[in-house]
């Protein structure tokens, strides 16, 4: 088991002992109104840590309209200009996002470690497949996955240099294999908490395939206390996206959902009643498993160990708990009959 050293963002604790679902706003960053309304619906759906860009001094008129409006961690992204990390920090940032090789010489850095120093603010290392250094890419001859774990570690040991040590690290990568590896090898180097995620995902198809393939996989592992799932779309996705990642290995509580493939023995629309009872019951707080099977030959079988579920017939349903038939049904009582079960539940 990965020993980590705990950081504090806002009200959120980066242990280990529960991973935070991130996302970032992408209103335009002069879009007041427009980034608070984000923030705020992001809160609603189950964002944990929400992320805002501050590209300039404007920017930084965010940070108090927003943190008025939610309860959970603002984090800024800051490159280049280490003022606005100052700044940012001085109008009540929770966490703050550089790059430490891109904000200049080792005066700057200092500076912004004062300033967060002085609020207990940490700091995440962001490196990614295009920020690597030059005469890092030189000695590696690409963004390997070694080459992200050197570069992430040297920037470590400017701020470690500066005795400061509340830090989080991502080392991300728009490709899987290198993104699973270069994540592993970092865990193997240091205990700091570490922040998952693809980068540059792709859209909402296969950047959750990506996403899931990658945070899943290190999750299993045992490394990462907080994921973003990074998709070209609405940011409210990401944050569903990072919930059923969670659900779906165990580490999240919550509906979960089994239901087969269909075959030629299927006599009901299991396609079209699966996606309805999914859509009825995704703001149902209950810890259960819900099967929805296409027969009765191996349906009641196969979801035995479902809390509660449907099997298809020939224009009927049975629905059963932990693989006992309860009650038999028609094909247009079937939605009514097991929500009305579930909510006994």
């Amino acid at each position: 088991m990965r020993k980590i050293k705990p950081v504090t963002v806002g009200n959120c604790i980066l242990d280990g002992k529960h991973i935070y679902i991130q996302s970032m706003l992408n209103k335009r960053s002069d879009d007041i109104e427009g980034s608070v309304h984000q923030a705020m619906e992001l809160e609603k759906t189950g964002c944990e840590i929400v992320r805002a860009s501050i590209p300039n001094k404007d920017a930084l008129k965010l940070i108090p309209a927003i943190k008025n409006k939610i309860s959970i961690p603002l984090v800024a992204d800051i490159h280049f200009d280490y003022r606005l990390a100052i700044e940012s920090v001085a109008m009540g940032i929770d966490k703050v996002r550089i790059n430490p090789g891109n904000i200049g010489d080792l005066d700057r850095v200092k500076a912004v470690v004062s300033a967060c120093k002085s609020k207990n603010v940490p700091i995440r290392i962001g490196v990614n497949s295009g920020s690597v250094e030059k005469d890092i890419l030189a000695k590696y001859g690409s963004p390997t996955p070694e080459a992200l774990v050197e570069s992430a570690l040297n920037h470590v040991r400017i701020l470690e240099h500066c005795d400061f040590n509340d830090i989080v690290i991502s080392i991300k990568s728009s490709t899987v294999d290198t993104m699973v590896k270069a994540y592993r090898l970092m865990a193997e180097r240091c205990n700091y908490p570490l922040h998952l995620g693809v980068t540059e995902a792709g859209t909402e198809r296969m950047g959750l395939i990506k996403s899931s393939i990658g945070i899943g996989s290190l999750l299993l592992d045992g490394i990462g206390e907080t994921i973003r799932v990074s998709l070209t779309d609405n940011p409210i996705k990401e944050v569903s996206a990072g919930i059923d990642i969670l659900k779906a290995i165990d580490m999240r509580k919550g509906i979960q959902f089994v239901s087969c493939p269909t075959c030629g023995r299927t006599r009901i629309d299991l396609i079209g009643l699966a996606n309805k009872v999914e859509n009825a019951l995704k703001d149902v707080d209950k810890n259960i498993k819900v099967a929805i099977m296409g027969c009765i030959v191996n349906g009641i079988g196969e979801g035995k160990e479902a809390d509660i579920g449907v099997a298809g017939g020939d224009g009927s349903a049975v629905i059963f708990k932990k693989g006992e038939i309860i009650k038999t049904v028609s094909e247009d009582e079937i939605i009514s009959v097991l929500l009305e079960e579930i909510q006994k539940m």
